[in-house]
């Protein structure tokens, strides 16, 4: 990971979430904290970001974030029902402005047919909307979970822009 130019994107980040006097919450399962330790990298970032739930188990994702437990059943962890739950699951836990929910299969094992290792869903949601996107990352473990922080960065930054 370019630490310079991801420091550079979560400066951006805060400048506009201040700009709307808004804050920031995360729901993180694959990444396992690593999106939230990034943004508080940032000297400032007290200032917008309220907090994270690691949701790496099942039972978290619906005890913590609301999302039923059906609905993991029937479309699996990885998958844009859950990470939209969790995106507004975590708005709801934290009070905060801005969400972004992650959830993935980073590797080496885990993957299938239909999501292989490196599917990642993300979705964000915000005062007015939420969106998902599925993405499909390569490289071993760490590789996925930078590019899966990377983007949740960039996702964060369309939508408080």
């Amino acid at each position: 990971m370019d630490n310079h130019l991801i420091s550079r994107a979560v400066a951006e980040l805060g400048e506009c979430l201040r700009a709307y006097d808004n804050t920031l919450a995360t729901a993180e399962s694959c990444t396992g904290g690593l999106l939230a330790s990034t943004l508080t990298d940032v000297p400032g970032s007290s200032e917008w970001f309220k907090g994270s739930v690691v949701a790496y188990a099942n039972e978290v994702k619906s005890g913590l974030l609301g999302v039923p437990p059906e609905v993991i059943d029937e479309h699996g962890a990885v998958s844009e029902p859950v990470v939209l739950a969790m995106a507004k699951g975590v708005l709801a836990a934290t009070g905060a402005d801005v969400s972004v929910a992650i959830s993935g299969i980073a590797g080496p094992g885990g993957g299938t047919p239909d999501k292989p290792v490196g599917t990642v869903w993300m979705a964000w949601a915000w005062p007015s909307g939420t969106r998902a996107k599925r993405y499909d990352f390569s490289g071993d473990r760490t590789a996925v979970k930078e590019q899966s922080v990377m983007a949740a960065i960039n996702g964060l930054l369309s939508v408080t822009r």
